[in-house]
């Protein structure tokens, strides 16, 4: 067993060992942590007379019953069930007798809060562990008191202590007043992970009740007495400006309120990080009813002008940067024959090894290929909402929110409030994806209320959610590989840009592989706003890298995996290089389990089949996509997954989230696009932008897991971005036909050959 110091207060020892948490406590049922035979059980029992609060994280009422606080917003990824199964476990209760809150954004309880980049078990495993294991300890410590024996001589099981030698025995319950008036101790023991009883283990989701039941859990959902409707009217292009506006005549429909204009970040302000807004300069108009300001949006007269060139000054996590932004109107079709234009030019290089140059004169074999993606919109299924009131005392908002601790100093800046005095509650999202850590509709809400002396709920419609940004952005690829007469690859270029970011990742496989190998990059700067869209950069750069790399071993002959294993034995017994990203062994070993459980080299007969592998946030991940063909279209029948991410909390709540992220990816590879005419973005919803239908997703996906005793790495990224090339290559498998351009579905590449 592992012993942890503390070296914190009793309230919020675990802030410094925390990344991420959230807010709103939403209640709890009696129910909402059981399976349906644990729910019977516990109808009949009463709720305690009295809790007692043992640490943030947790407090035990005297009927033994324990409340465990959810630091993390929870959108989907289930860590709403699996952050709480953590603590229970080490706090050594039975999982029956846990409810769960979802937490309230407290920074000083709760650390740094922030949902994102698959590091929400990541950075709170070992400070979850703590709040469990410091419970446990204490109420150890207040039995041994009680019964005057040695701590060491108390057994703890399921909730219950007991000392053998006396024969007496005691629930947690009944010794949770005198725990809670102790010290925190100065060390913690944490359990060996062959001793955890609930981690590893699949519970049910402890909101599947509340879900299934329509009860209200979303930032659309939230309700306030009095509570106006309010929504913003935005720049209909990327390069165009609030002007003026005439409000006159709305303000005379039935039930509007106001029309008003709000400015999100005043000119001169330090944006942080994710203070993403190209729009700062909108029209807010306020009513009675969600209806009736839609009807009145339709009928606002506004003006719009160019905007010029500007700069503003970002805050980057400490470190202090001017951000150019570029006037004019700027169209997908200019986009690419810039991009054309770039890949052509010297650009900016951030890794070599070897002499490229010289192999590639001699190399027997060279292969070259270009890839490019387009911008993809977010889409959330619950489009951007937040509710807002804010008085003289202070600012009280609710809603969706991947990272409030970001989010509240932007909102106290731009009130001139203390930050003390905002208040965030999280409900939980109807997707994220990186969209919602983007809290500009958060500061729109707060200024519309204090505008209108009233509380508000700003609702965006999905026209407004898909034109007004934050997009994954447009990328492309140059490939470059060699081999020599023995067919073994001895030299890789890569050359990676965007708009307006580079996607590269220099020192990732195949880097570390090859005694030659050359990564360079370019950007194309824009007015268009950019951001985290579920990987990034990893969502494009794994799937040409893994496309390329099948292209590779076909010239040389060889299997799919094979080839790659080859290169990973390189990078593990004599790694070129000392910056390499990847663990070569780990990632090789997601290739074998995955050859392994989709018995790769038999495939049915008329199914095609594509492989792929990636690492990316901390974790490995590999798939076998498997397609047929029905007439001229691919189908996706099969995807076997195999996913290397350290100790799995929550077996089936993990392969949910893979599997939503392989659909994901099969539906973003073959019909994700966002194209722009003018800076106008040509798809506002979705009858014009794709999303995958349930008749073109995989009929059957299957999630193996490596077992390890590894800590728990990211998993709700990193099955995504293997996706594309995988599905890449086994298209090309069926059809003949190299993808070079995504998506899939509008792209027509000859037939290779």
């Amino acid at each position: 067993m592992a012993k942890i110091k503390t070296q914190m207060g009793r309230r919020a020892f675990i802030r410094n060992t925390s990344l991420a948490s959230g807010g709103l406590v939403l209640g709890f049922s009696m129910l909402n942590s059981c399976k349906p035979k644990d729910a019977e059980k516990m109808v009949a029992r009463e709720m305690p007379d009295e809790w007692f609060e043992i640490n943030a994280y947790l407090r035990i009422g005297d009927n033994g019953l324990v409340t465990i606080m959810s630091p993390n917003p929870e959108f989907g990824q289930g860590v709403i069930t699996s952050m709480p199964m953590i603590v229970a476990d080490e706090l050594d209760v039975e999982w029956q007798d846990v409810l769960v809150e979802q937490a309230n954004f407290d920074q000083e309880d709760y650390g740094w809060q922030f949902t994102g980049g698959s590091q929400g078990i990541r950075r709170r495993w070992e400070g979850l562990r703590m709040a469990g294991a410091t419970a446990k300890q204490m109420l150890i410590a207040a039995t041994a008191e009680t019964w005057q024996v040695p701590a060491s001589e108390i057994t703890v099981s399921g909730g219950m202590l007991s000392h053998s030698a006396s024969d007496k025995s005691a629930g947690y319950g009944e010794m949770a007043a005198a725990a809670a008036k102790l010290e925190v101790p100065e060390e913690v023991t944490l359990k060996e992970v062959k001793d955890f009883t609930i981690i590893g283990t699949s519970k049910k989701s402890v909101e599947n009740h509340k879900i299934v039941t329509g009860k209200p859990l979303f930032g659309l959902d939230y309700q306030f007495d009095g509570a106006l409707v309010a929504m913003v009217v935005h720049p209909p292009a990327f390069g165009l400006q609030l002007k003026s506006f005439d409000g006159s005549q709305i303000k005379s429909m039935p039930g509007i309120v106001d029309v008003f204009k709000i400015k999100t970040l005043e000119d001169g302000f330090t944006r942080g990080y994710f203070d993403t807004n190209a729009f700062t300069d909108l029209v807010a108009i306020v009513g009675k009813t969600t209806w009736e300001v839609m009807n009145a949006k339709k009928q606002l007269n506004v003006d719009w002008e160019p905007i010029a060139d500007s700069k503003f000054k970002m805050d980057r996590f400490g470190t202090e940067m001017e951000v150019d932004v570029p006037s004019g109107l700027e169209s997908t079709e200019d986009h690419y024959a810039q991009m054309n234009e770039m890949a052509e030019r010297s650009s900016t290089t951030t890794r070599k090894d070897g002499n490229r140059e010289e192999v590639f004169k001699t190399a027997a074999t060279v292969i070259e290929r270009s890839y490019s993606c387009p911008f993809l919109a977010h889409n959330c299924m619950e489009p951007m909402n937040f509710f807002a009131h804010v008085t003289d005392e202070g600012a009280k908002l609710a809603g969706p929110l991947q990272a409030p601790v970001l989010t509240a100093p932007t909102v106290a800046a731009r009130l001139g409030m203390p930050a003390e005095k905002i208040n965030i509650e999280l409900t939980r999202m109807g997707g994220g994806f990186g969209r919602r850590a983007y809290g500009h509709y958060a500061v729109e809400a707060a200024l519309i209320s204090r505008e209108v002396k009233a509380p508000v709920k700003l609702v965006y419609t999905r026209e407004d959610d898909m034109t007004c940004g934050i997009y994954r952005p447009s990328y492309r690829a140059d490939y470059k590989a060699a081999l020599d007469e023995n067919n073994n690859l001895v030299a890789f270029h890569v050359k990676a840009g965007g708009i307006p970011e580079t996607p590269l990742f220099a020192n990732r496989f195949p880097a570390g592989a090859v005694d030659n190998y050359l990564a360079q990059q370019w950007e194309i700067n824009s007015n268009i706003t950019i951001g985290a869209f579920r990987a990034p950069r990893s969502n494009f750069m794994a799937g040409v890298e893994q496309a390329f790399l099948d292209e590779v071993a076909e010239a040389a002959g060889k299997d799919p995996i094979e080839f790659r294993l080859e290169l990973l034995q390189r990078a593990k017994d004599n790694p070129v290089g000392e910056e390499n990203e990847y663990d070569p062994e780990r990632l090789a070993g997601v290739l074998k389990l995955v050859r392994e459980k989709s018995n790769w080299p038999q495939a049915p007969s008329g199914t095609h089949r594509g492989v792929s592998a990636y690492f990316c946030h901390n974790s490995y991940a590999a798939h076998v996509v498997d397609v047929t063909m029905d007439g001229n279209t691919p189908k996706v029948e099969k995807v076997v997954c195999a996913i290397d991410c350290g100790i799995v909390i929550n077996p089936d709540a993990a392969a949910n989230m893979a599997e939503g992220a392989i659909v994901d990816g099969v539906g973003n590879a073959m019909y994700g696009n966002l194209s722009f005419t003018d800076g106008k973005p040509d798809q506002n919803n979705f009858d014009r932008y794709k999303i995958i239908r349930h008749s073109e997703a995989p009929k059957n996906i299957e999630i193996h897991f490596v077992q390890n005793e590894i800590d728990p790495t990211g998993l709700g990224e990193p099955p995504f971005p293997p996706v594309f090339g995988a599905l890449a290559n086994a298209i090309y498998k069926a059809t003949g036909r190299r993808h070079y351009h995504q998506p899939f579905a509008t792209d027509k590449p000859p037939l290779v050959g």
